[in-house]
């Protein structure tokens, strides 16, 4: 089975598992565990930002940035195609009260300034404010898009001047870093907080980090004990957690084996697929006569996993478990599903 549904599915190396059960460990909720504070002071310290906390999930150092940053009944700004809007379990108002104002960013992925000054809510008598400016890059739902940091920038120095933190959804913050030539602190250089995964690309088992201020992250170690994210001896996961940030560079590999996935979709009948910025590649069907859940049913017989992600279009992520010659195979198994369609 070769398996596009996500870089999540990665499996750690001999090297990580070998890490995890060597691990030298503590009790993290009293700061204790050596391995832990490790990860998160070279976290921070990629990151650009003073201090960081290691998280079991993406999700919740999302939804820990937000309760953090946020006060009950202030109003959010993300673009409505947003992870922490559209595929975070209503997060916003069910864990910080807050309520989202969504925006149509476009390709751009980010609002322009304008748009972050049009959906400004001042603080008055009726209305509750706005609390926090989220963006995200990668922007996983339009396709992994690279968001340039001259964008980032804008978007949040025009909230900046409006009194508004801004938190960076960075998932796959690092595959943004190298699809842009960027130092990751130089991505984050505007905005407030970033979380960060570990458990994707970079292929460990488990984990994200949420990094900011020192201030900032007392006050959401405090929300991730309120969330049941506080851990013990949680060396164990953030052993490989270490050795996942030192692939990094080898995230080109996996955008370089999405373009040569994407190029060979193209030269399939009835599909049709645009080049990516970094692992995330978006396949239009509709040419073929397939909608995206029958493609994905399809391929899934054929032994290539991916998942439908609209009417028409399926979405297929590289990964370390996926080399080249997988991509060639693949693309064969695919373009014979399709004629069998």
């Amino acid at each position: 089975m070769i398996d596009f549904r996500s870089d999540t599915v990665t499996r750690p190396s001999d090297e990580m598992r070998d890490a995890a059960r060597d691990a030298d460990v503590g009790d993290d909720v009293y700061a204790d565990d050596p391995t832990v504070n490790e990860l998160e002071a070279r976290a921070a310290d990629l990151a650009g930002m003073a201090a960081a906390l290691y998280v079991p999930s993406g999700t919740m150092g999302n939804q820990i940035a937000i309760r953090t940053h946020t006060d009950r009944g202030q109003e959010l700004l993300c673009d409505e195609q947003a992870h922490v809007y559209k595929w975070e379990l209503g997060g916003i108002p069910q864990l910080s009260q807050v309520q989202p104002r969504i925006l149509d960013c476009g390709d751009r992925c980010v609002p322009t300034p304008a748009q972050v000054r049009e959906g400004y809510v001042e603080e008055d008598l009726h209305r509750p404010g706005t609390g926090l400016l989220c963006l995200e890059n990668t922007h996983n739902s339009r396709g992994g898009v690279a968001v340039p940091k001259a964008d980032i920038d804008a978007a949040a120095d025009a909230a900046h001047d409006l009194g508004v933190p801004v938190h960076l959804d960075g998932a796959r913050f690092l595959n943004a870093c190298v699809a842009l030539d960027v130092d990751p602190a130089e991505l984050t250089e505007h905005v407030d907080s970033v979380m960060f995964c570990l458990s994707k690309g970079l292929g460990a088992p488990v984990g994200s980090v949420l990094a900011g201020s020192a201030d900032f992250i007392q006050r959401a170690r405090r929300i991730r004990k309120l969330f049941g994210g506080a851990m013990r001896q949680a060396g164990m996961i953030a052993a490989p957690g270490l050795l996942a940030l030192e692939n990094v560079d080898r995230l080109a590999d996996d955008h370089a084996n999405a373009a040569r996935l994407a190029e060979g979709l193209n030269r399939i009948e009835g599909l049709s697929a645009p080049e990516p910025d970094t692992n995330i590649v978006m396949v239009d069907s509709e040419a073929a006569g397939l909608t995206g859940e029958e493609l994905s049913a399809a391929c899934k017989d054929a032994d290539v996993k991916f998942h439908a992600f609209g009417d028409h279009t399926c979405r297929l992520c590289t990964h370390l478990d996926v080399d080249a010659d997988d991509v060639d195979e693949a693309l064969d198994r695919i373009e014979s599903a399709v004629e069998a369609s």
